[in-house]
C-alpha cells in the first residue's frame, strides 16, 4: 500500500515532469521561430538568450534537424549557427533568383579556392601558388560576393592583410564548416583549380577556427581606412 508521503511525491515528480516538457516544447517552438524568421543563420547563443534559462540548446537543435530532415526544407548547422534550407533533392525545383551573384570567372574560383583552404593567406601568397598575378578586380568580387574577406595583418615586414572566407561562403555551398571542403580532386573535377596548379601542390587541412592566428594581428580602422573600405576619418566634415 503506498503512503501519503509517496503519493504526494509522486506527484509532484509527474508535476515537475510535466512542467519540464511544456518548458522544452516551448523552447523548440521559439527556437524554431527564431531560425525561420531570420534571412542570416542564427547562433546557440542567440537562441539561448531568448529562451528559459537551463535549457539544452544544442540538444533541441538537434531534436530540431531530425524532425526536418525528411521534409522539403532541413534544418542545418552552418559554421556553427542555424538555418533553414531546401532540401539538396529538390533544390532544382526551385527556381534561382536573377539577381543571384554572378558566375564567377575562372580565376575568381582559383583564388576563392586558395583563400578557402590556405586561410589565413596573403595576396603575395595566392600569387605564389597560383604562379600567375591577381588583379584587384578579382578580389573585389569575391569580397562583393559576401564570401571573402579581411582577417588581419601578417606580423612580417610590409604587414600584408590577410583573406579568409566568410559564414556566407560556407552557407552558399551548403557547408556546415571548413572541414566538410571538397579534396584536391573533387576540386580539380569541378573546375575550381586549373593546369597551372603545381604537380606536387597539397591541400592543407583547413582552419577549424575564426580566431586570429599567431602571427596575425587584428584589422584597425584605419586599416580599414587604407584599405578603402571605410572613408577617411573626419571626410565629410565641414568647417
Amino acid at each position: 500500500m503506498t503512503e501519503p508521503d509517496d503519493e504526494q511525491h509522486l506527484e509532484h515528480e509527474a508535476e515537475a515532469s510535466d512542467v519540464d516538457e511544456r518548458r522544452l516544447s516551448e523552447a523548440e517552438r521559439i527556437a524554431e521561430a527564431l531560425v525561420f524568421a531570420s534571412a542570416q543563420p542564427v547562433s546557440e547563443t542567440f537562441i539561448a538568450e531568448r529562451v528559459a534559462r537551463g535549457v539544452d540548446i544544442p540538444a533541441i537543435m538537434r531534436k530540431l534537424k531530425a524532425d526536418y530532415a525528411m521534409r522539403g526544407v532541413n534544418l542545418v548547422q552552418v559554421d556553427g549557427a542555424w538555418a533553414f534550407r531546401t532540401a539538396a533533392d529538390l533544390s532544382f525545383v526551385i527556381r534561382r533568383d536573377e539577381s543571384e551573384v554572378r558566375k564567377l570567372s575562372r580565376a575568381a574560383l582559383e583564388v576563392l579556392a586558395i583563400i578557402a583552404y590556405h586561410q589565413p593567406v596573403t595576396r603575395a601568397e595566392i600569387e605564389d601558388i597560383r604562379g600567375v598575378q591577381t588583379s584587384k578586380g578579382t578580389l573585389d568580387v569575391l569580397m562583393e560576393s559576401g564570401w571573402v574577406r579581411f582577417r588581419g595583418r601578417r606580423r612580417t615586414p610590409g604587414r600584408p592583410v590577410t583573406l579568409g572566407t566568410t559564414r556566407d561562403f560556407l552557407d552558399h555551398f551548403g557547408l556546415e564548416e571548413l572541414r566538410d571542403l571538397p579534396g584536391l580532386e573533387e576540386l580539380k573535377g569541378a573546375g575550381l583549380l586549373s593546369g597551372r596548379i603545381p604537380a606536387n601542390f597539397n591541400i592543407p587541412s583547413p582552419l577549424m577556427s575564426d580566431e586570429l592566428t599567431e602571427d596575425e594581428d587584428p584589422i584597425t580602422q584605419l586599416d580599414l581606412e587604407e584599405l578603402g573600405i571605410l572613408p577617411p576619418s573626419g571626410a565629410g566634415s565641414s568647417d
